[in-house]
Order: structure tokens, then C-alpha cells, then sequence
């Protein structure tokens, strides 16, 4: 069942999520909510909660799209700050910018909407840290290619137990390049070979046997605002996109703070495997403690409500 943000397009059966936000609270906030006209609901944190199907569902098949759509007033803020970004930085790819937080620390706003976040507490338990964003743009007529991969082949995070949280911008088809995955993948917690291929990727890695995973693929198709979440151990890519319309989404990563943030191994993977070094990575204590005692965890900016400054001072305008 998808819930649309629309007043009175609640289902009285859901339980509903009372998560504050982490972020400041303006955009997630009633009075915020009644000024640009939307229910405040899943802006304060009431969005539904993954049921007990739900998460079995996320730990046979190693994926799952959240039962709710983001405001349309939320994804447009999101939208404008990407443009706004790869139109300030010429120098980035318009295919894949990863480190949105290392660019600028306001992007944690979008890891700290409490739909999600509450998705994520779910999954992978109530201590929770932010180590990892990005913006895939895959853009109209020729986004690239993102091989076939397991995301755990290049993460130094020890043990591996993490997920993505991946948001849709635009809708997202087989037609631009969804996401594509192979359901219980992931059931072994093991990693598969990966080779470094040639050509031109938005990734350094892929799966050495991609045949068996062709065969068992399947389409993640997301509506603009939907949220579908992956486990550390499957494996997923997409294709290229040669259609007329962009797929850009953006993507938080999580861990439970029983897993730690290996510098060690991530210079090993830099040294061994050629991947993007990672060590630079700001970890942010969403949630929780930091249970292992490992982790380099950082402060929350003070001002991350001014992420969504674009988004109100737009539809007032309007």
C-alpha cells in the first residue's frame, strides 16, 4: 500500500512513526506544514511504519520501497539543491557525485527525515549513524551505466552491516535506468567476486559473473518522492539511460553503531582495489550511542533547517 502525502489520505490501519527531527525541526515542523498548505503528518514525523511483512520482506529478498511517497514540497527542495549544486561545481559528474555531506553538511537534512530514518531503525536497530551520501543523476539520453556490484565490496565498515536509502527525484523506469536487483542476494552475508572493469562506469567494481545476475534481475520502479532501501550485501546496478527523461535520486547510507568505520582497511581497499578513498567520510550519531566505541562520530550542524530555506521561500513566492 503507498500512502500519498494528502490530507486525509491517511489509512487509519497504519501505525504511525512520532520520530522527532534531528534536523532542526523547521521543515518537519506544524506550523511550517500549515504554511505551505500540506498535512504536517509525515513532516512531524508521522509517517507509517514498516510492518512486521514489511521487514520480513526487506530480510528474505535484501530490498524494500517504504509504503509512503515524500511531500511533493520536500522532493522539490531536494531537486533544487542537486541543481543548484552540479550547477555551482562544473567540475563534478552529473552521473554521480558522491560525499553530498563533505561538500556541504546542510544535505544530512535529507538523512534525517523521520520517515526514514524510522525505516532504517527498523531494519537495522535504534543506533544509528550516517556515514555515506551521494547524487546519482543518470542524466537524459546518456546516463551511464552502473555495473552490476555488492556495495559491500568497497565499504571499509567492519562488520558489514549497513543499508542505503535510496530517494527518487524523478520517477524511476526501466525506461532511465532504475535500479535493478537480484531479491536474496544478500542471504549469505557473503561477498561475491568483483573484477575492475573497462569502460565507462559510475562505479570501480562489478561482479565478475553479471550473466546470473542478468537472469534473475528485478526492476525497482519508484515514483518521484518514493524511498526503497537495500541491504550492504546485494546485488544491484542499473542500466544506462537513453531515454528523454533524467533518473537522479539521492542516496544516505546507514550502519548500526555495533559496526565501526575501519580506516585501516579503507586504505588497504585504496591500495588493493583502486577505489575512491573513503577516509574523509564525516560519521554523524543520528540515533542512539555509538555501541562498538570505534567510531569517529562528529557533531550535527546547528543549522541544518536552512536546507529547505529554497523550498518555502519558493512557494511563497509562488
Amino acid at each position: 500500500m503507498l500512502v500519498k502525502v494528502e490530507v486525509g489520505a491517511f489509512s487509519a490501519d497504519w501505525q504511525w512513526s512520532k520520530r522527532s527531527c534531528p534536523c532542526g525541526q523547521r521543515f518537519c515542523s506544524t506550523e511550517f506544514a500549515d504554511s505551505v498548505e500540506i498535512s504536517p503528518r509525515i513532516l512531524h514525523g508521522y509517517a507509517p511504519m514498516l510492518t512486521e511483512s514489511d521487514i520480513q520482506k526487506y530480510r528474505e529478498e535484501g530490498q524494500i520501497v517504504l509504503p509512503f511517497c515524500l511531500p511533493e514540497e520536500m522532493v522539490s527542495c531536494i531537486e533544487r539543491r542537486s541543481d543548484e549544486l552540479l550547477q555551482g561545481h562544473p567540475e563534478l559528474s552529473a552521473d554521480y557525485v558522491p560525499g553530498l555531506v563533505e561538500i556541504d553538511e546542510q544535505w544530512l537534512a535529507v538523512g534525517c527525515i523521520p520517515g526514514i530514518l524510522d525505516a532504517v531503525e527498523k531494519l537495522i536497530g535504534p543506533d544509528i549513524i550516517n556515514w555515506g551520501s551521494g547524487l546519482f543523476g543518470k542524466p537524459a539520453n546518456d546516463g551511464i551505466e552502473t555495473p552490476w556490484h555488492q556495495d559491500g565490496e568497497y565499504w571499509p565498515i567492519r562488520p558489514l552491516a549497513t543499508c542505503t536509502a535510496w530517494i527518487a527525484i524523478d520517477d524511476a523506469t526501466p525506461e532511465n535506468g532504475c535500479l535493478r536487483v537480484v531479491p536474496g542476494s544478500h542471504m549469505d552475508q557473503e561477498l561475491l567476486p568483483h573484477i575492475t572493469p573497462e569502460g565507462d562506469y559510475t562505479l570501480y567494481r562489478r561482479l565478475e559473473d553479471e550473466a546470473a545476475a542478468e537472469e534473475n534481475a528485478r526492476d525497482v520502479v519508484l515514483e518521484r518522492g518514493q524511498v526503497s532501501i537495500h541491504d550492504v550485501f546485494m546485488v544491484h546496478g542499473s542500466r544506462p539511460n537513453a531515454s528523454s527523461k533524467s533518473r537522479r535520486g539521492i542516496a544516505f547510507r546507514f550502519m548500526p553503531t555495533t559496526s565501526h568505520f575501519d580506516y585501516d582497511l579503507n586504505d588497504k581497499l585504496v591500495r588493493d582495489l583502486g577505489v575512491p578513498d573513503l577516509g574523509h567520510r564525516k560519521l554523524f550519531l543520528l540515533s542512539g550511542t555509538d555501541r562498538c566505541g570505534k567510531n569517529r562520530t562528529v557533531e550535527l550542524p546547528e543549522d541544518l533547517e536552512r536546507f529547505w530555506d529554497i523550498g518555502s521561500a519558493s512557494i511563497a513566492a509562488e
